[in-house]
């Protein structure tokens, strides 16, 4: 089943049975996800509607999406639910804001559904940096040299920064 049809089945209420989570063998529900640390104790619960579509992304690597950054993208997730999920609900952020990616109907072989900043979720653009603050609106990712980086929620710009349009040439 591919990223797109999980999500999808996810959205309907029609997703899959509950797994197995490997570290304990114990099921996870269908609407949650705990994570466990390396000693076995809960990190934490993530609860609808985060938690099945977390889930969807951890089962496997979306189309046209590089392995190394989905793999990014799931641990990026963890972290972020982990610290910021009751935030980010209570903010009103949907798993589209989070976890969304661009789908093409006719997508060209080479390309790559993480080059739509304009409908790319916040997790796929950590890449292992952190979220430092969380309004409604925004996220500030702090980079490794310290400078911060925003993330807007809305009004995100499909070609570059707001007045960098192809009439202007």
């Amino acid at each position: 089943m591919t990223y797109l049809e999980q999500l999808r089945a996810v959205k309907s209420g029609n997703a899959p049975p509950p797994r197995t989570d490997k570290t304990d063998k114990t099921p996870i529900g269908v609407g949650s996800v705990s994570f466990v640390s390396p000693e076995g104790s809960p990190l934490s619960e993530i609860s609808p509607p985060f938690g099945r579509v977390f889930e969807a992304l951890e089962s496997g690597c979306p189309d046209l999406v590089p392995v190394a950054r989905w793999r990014a993208a799931v641990e990026d997730g963890r972290r972020f639910l982990a610290q910021w999920g009751d935030q980010a609900e209570a903010l009103g952020w949907t798993a589209r804001d989070l976890f969304g990616l661009h789908t093409p109907e006719k997508p060209h072989p080479s390309y790559g559904r993480l080059s739509r900043y304009d409908e790319t979720g916040l997790i796929w653009l950590l890449e292992g940096r952190p979220v430092v603050a969380l309004t409604e609106a925004t996220a500030a990712i702090q980079n490794p040299t310290a400078a911060i980086t925003v993330y807007r929620r809305f009004d995100k710009p499909a070609l570059g920064p707001v007045g960098d349009s192809l009439d202007d040439f």
